[in-house]
């Protein structure tokens, strides 16, 4: 008896922990406001920064995407950075004269992507830079968008959304979905003045506050954080100065990940990212969220052996299901996507057992990327 009072209670407190987090988001996601701008045209001048590795498959469309902008041609700055790809995608990209091409040097690195970016930057001319991938699609508003809202609010950066498009299957779908999810914590967080993620696929900061927080220097020897761990340098040297752009038109499209195993090796590159969090709140955090769905798999495995426990667990997973419907519902409408919110009990079920293997396999070990074993 006194073990199932200590189950109920830890259980509970798991559980109120969690929704209280989930009901922070939505609070966070509906403080930013819908961005609509007020100017016509932006002044800054700009550099757009794309590292690229064996990408032939998908460099010309980026390209072209970006060269379609409706933003002054005469203000942007294109470049891009070859990693030692082993395919056609440098040659590809000397085809456009618009762009600039920097081939990358180093080959004994961990961290190629933040060389790339860091190499590109110091040749940038532009006063705000702004990345994307090398297999993303946006549409012609994306440049303007981002200096409109940058010039209206003077932020040091800017996290702008990122989602998938073109899903073929059930699997790809459910990536949607979470991807969603991913995104509108990593705004809603900016949206508490407690910023946390956000996605190098969309990003855009000042070139000098970069060099101000001292670029990627002690991050640096991490594979992965171009994104996430520069905002968490940001955020503490400049405050509220980091903005989300809710704004459809700055959208940038990408693909979900076709295979399981991609799929691992991906996220476990982004859980890896956790071990360097300055702000230690994060990883407590992260930590009791990641009790909170071992508790409910403890649950239903001692609910075989005593049915409270389960009951235990189904209420559990009925507060899970709930508040995550909530949350997404709200991104999904911004992403004109409700479609998917179909798929929200299921993939609410699915994350539990996610989260329990990302969190022990992200922060442990190697992972591959780009055809590379890194850690």
């Amino acid at each position: 008896m006194e073990i199932l009072s200590v189950v109920n209670v830890v259980s509970l407190f798991l559980t109120l922990l969690y929704v209280v987090v989930v009901i922070s988001f939505i609070i966070g996601w509906r403080k930013l406001r819908d961005y609509s701008p007020t100017i016509r045209q932006g002044q800054t001048p700009v550099s757009i920064i794309v590292a690229a590795r064996d990408e032939e498959e998908n460099i010309a469309k980026t390209i072209e995407d970006i060269l379609a902008q409706t933003y002054s041609h005469e203000l942007t700055e294109v470049i891009f950075i070859d990693d030692h790809s082993t395919d056609r995608t440098a040659e590809i990209i000397s085809r456009y004269p618009r762009v600039k091409l920097i081939s990358l040097q180093e080959k004994t690195l961990n961290s190629y992507k933040k060389k790339a970016i860091e190499t590109a930057i110091g040749g940038a001319s532009g006063k705000l830079i702004i990345t994307t991938d090398a297999d993303c699609r946006m549409g012609a508003e994306w440049l303007q968008t981002i200096v409109q809202y940058y010039e209206e609010n003077d932020y040091k950066m800017i996290s702008s959304p990122v989602a998938y498009t073109g899903e073929k299957n059930f699997f790809e779908r459910a990536q949607s979905l979470e991807f969603l999810y991913l995104i509108g914590l990593g705004a809603s967080t900016i949206g508490n003045n407690k910023p946390s993620t956000c996605n190098g696929a969309n990003l855009a900061y000042e070139r000098d506050a970069f060099y101000e927080v001292g670029g990627f220097k002690g991050i640096d020897d991490l594979a992965s954080g171009d994104d996430e761990l520069l905002l968490h340098k940001m955020a503490a040297r400049y405050g509220q100065k980091i903005g989300f752009l809710k704004n459809r038109n700055a959208i940038v499209y990408t693909q979900a990940k076709p295979t399981l195993t991609e799929f691992i090796q991906q996220r476990k590159r982004w859980a890896s990212k956790s071990t360097r969090y300055k702000n230690k709140s994060i990883i407590v955090l992260g930590v009791l969220i990641w009790l909170f769905n071992l508790s409910i798999v403890c649950n239903i495995v001692a609910g075989l052996f005593n049915p409270v426990f389960l009951y235990i667990s189904l209420v559990q997973l009925l507060f899970k299901i709930m508040f995550e419907f909530l949350f997404l519902r709200a991104v999904t409408g911004f992403a004109r996507r409700r479609e998917l919110m179909v798929l929200s009990p299921i993939l609410s079920i699915m994350h539990i057992v996610y989260i329990l293997f990302i969190g022990i396999a992200g922060n442990s070990g190697k992972y591959q990327w780009k055809g590379r074993m890194v850690k």
